[in-house]
């Protein structure tokens, strides 16, 4: 069973300023990292592992480079508060079911895509009407995405049904 604690202020701070730092957009710390937020960490580091609301997992906190992986709740959180086209991937119609079930973006499936997404981003999946489907990690940059035909575009972390 998973122990979840408040953190402490220097601990908000802190994750807030990563939040702010790795999507390059400032004031989204405040909303991936909340004030209600109960945080999980490991007993023998004490390093936080994982951002939790509501008992539900927002991101985890990567060890090696204590950067965010975005679960679905923060996803949504990034869908529902930032506007379009931030942090978006724009999957055609047409493959939404296979995204919503988990499978990677292809490049060939991309029809509009934020500008400033990078290789390595964690970024948001939707369909063309905007309809959140998935989170997962950019493989390419957004210009390379939307130039080629071949190769994955977006791995796939999680499917996001009923968030």
């Amino acid at each position: 069973m998973k122990k979840l604690v408040k953190p402490t202020e220097e601990e908000l701070l802190k994750l807030r300023a990563i939040a702010d730092y790795q999507f390059r957009y400032q004031g989204i710390g405040r909303i991936l990292v909340p004030d209600e937020v109960l945080v999980e960490k490991s007993p023998n580091t004490l390093k936080i592992k994982g951002l939790y609301l509501n008992g539900k997992l927002i991101a985890a906190i990567r060890v090696n480079d204590n950067r965010f992986i975005l679960h679905c709740l923060g996803g949504y959180l990034i869908w529902k508060h930032i506007p379009a086209p931030k942090f978006r991937v724009y999957v055609a119609n047409e493959v939404r079911d296979y995204i919503s079930q988990g499978y990677n973006v292809f490049s060939k499936h991309v029809v509009d895509i934020d500008e400033d997404i990078r290789a390595g981003d964690e970024v948001i999946v939707v369909d063309e009407d905007d309809n959140l489907l998935a989170v997962g990690r950019a493989k390419l940059s957004a210009c390379e995405i939307m130039h080629f035909t071949r190769g994955e575009a977006v791995r796939v972390k999680e499917a996001c049904t009923g968030c």
